[in-house]
């Protein structure tokens, strides 16, 4: 069980994940023969539910298949992908051989560096693998990823979602959702930084931004999920400023995405400061989702799921209050606290005996590491902006 922070990689850090395969039943899809046409896809229960593959053909005909050059793709990932997808290219092939062109001319070490950095293969992520968050994951579901997964249920919409924004506190889940639907499409995964593209990669930003896309039609079904969104669209910009240039490229491609009758891309931002945002662009997002703090049900399964991997000898009760004593933690902050309570016992112990000592040898990690820890531990976010969230939701957010 994962805890739903933005940082995966932290998560990992912590082993609160336990490893799955891709082969187990909790991902393979099954027979759509053993579902009726009625219902399959379509249970309103938040629980994990598998989607087959005759309704991922639905999102998306094109074959994964392995790009030429070869540093354009993941061939292990095509190899997996080319299971569940028809040999047909349907109607996304003329796109695909558009893109791939394009991508042929491309600068190769930029190319190799979308495919190294953006492109971001890794295990399937399931629903249950997020904890809490079931509103939030039930929208996601109905208004986003049914309506892709079987459009023909959903024919009234004038427009299929191509685009969502998440937003919220930091360390609530918007990446561990983002790679979820990723899962649940049987789609590649590719993450941008808004921040790294006008810091890091800022001279080759426009660049590496264009290429992310051209990737994700390559490979498509894609999602593609951007982070900090407001760095870029909330700049106030020179008319020589890089960053223009950089805004420009971005809304040219939202615009792409948004008007495309035939991609199978799906969009994911993320913000922490939606206010920043400009009115006039919100509507680049048709759907924008409040991913809030964790309840006292979710830290309390993020708690517990972590203890049950080591030692301890905490009560009930205990337990009970240290749920109540995170109200107010991101998912990502309770992750955190964990880690440096239950390294507790370690310390004070000399290398020379730790590196023989049994775990067994080790004391049970007991509430006073955890009260040491809440000593020096604060929650990284105010009531203030809480209070913006709640208020920015009911004006421009989604219901739930």
């Amino acid at each position: 069980m994962s805890t739903h922070g933005d940082v995966d990689s932290s998560y990992a850090h912590f082993n609160y994940s336990q490893q799955r395969s891709a082969h187990s039943p909790m991902y393979r899809a099954p027979d759509s023969s053993s579902l009726p046409d009625s219902t399959r896809a379509f249970d309103r229960n938040t629980s994990k539910q598998p989607v087959s593959a005759d309704a991922q053909r639905k999102f998306s005909a094109a074959p994964g298949r392995t790009l030429s050059p070869s540093s354009y793709g993941c061939s292990k990932d095509s190899e997996h992908r080319s299971e569940a997808y028809s040999a047909d290219l349907g109607p996304a092939a003329s796109s695909i051989h558009a893109a791939e062109e394009q991508l042929k001319n491309s600068d190769s070490s930029l190319v190799e560096l979308v495919s190294a950095e953006v492109l971001q293969p890794g295990p399937p992520v399931d629903w249950s693998d997020i904890a809490g968050l079931e509103m939030v994951k039930a929208s996601i579901k109905e208004e986003i990823l049914w309506p892709l997964l079987r459009p023909d249920m959903f024919s009234g919409l004038t427009t299929l979602p191509r685009s969502l924004l998440l937003f919220g506190p930091r360390g609530t889940g918007r990446t561990l959702l983002a790679r979820c639907m990723a899962s649940q499409l049987g789609a590649v995964f590719l993450r941008l930084s808004a921040s790294a593209l006008v810091t890091k990669w800022l001279s080759e930003g426009e660049k590496i931004l264009q290429a992310s896309f051209l990737m994700a039609r390559c490979r498509q079904p894609a999602v593609l999920f951007i982070s900090d969104i407001e760095v870029l669209l909330s700049a106030q910009l020179s008319d020589d400023s890089p960053v223009k240039c950089l805004k420009s490229e971005l809304l040219m491609q939202l615009d792409s995405v948004l008007s495309s009758a035939e991609d199978h891309v799906l969009v994911v931002c993320s913000s922490s400061k939606p206010e920043e945002i400009p009115e006039a662009l919100r509507r680049y997002f048709t759907k924008r989702l409040l991913v809030p703090l964790p309840d006292g049900a979710a830290r309390h399964h993020i708690i517990s799921t972590l203890l049950a991997q080591h030692n301890y000898c905490l009560s009930d009760k205990e337990q009970a209050l240290l749920v109540q004593r995170t109200e107010g933690f991101s998912g990502l902050d309770v992750a955190q606290l964990c880690h440096e309570a239950v390294v507790a016992p370690l310390h004070g112990i000399p290398a020379s005996e730790l590196s023989s000592m049994h775990p067994s040898q080790m004391r049970p990690v007991a509430y006073q590491d955890f009260e040491n820890v809440f000593c020096k531990f604060q929650p990284n976010i105010s009531q203030k902006e809480l209070d913006m969230y709640t208020e920015w939701n009911k004006m421009f957010g989604c219901s739930q």
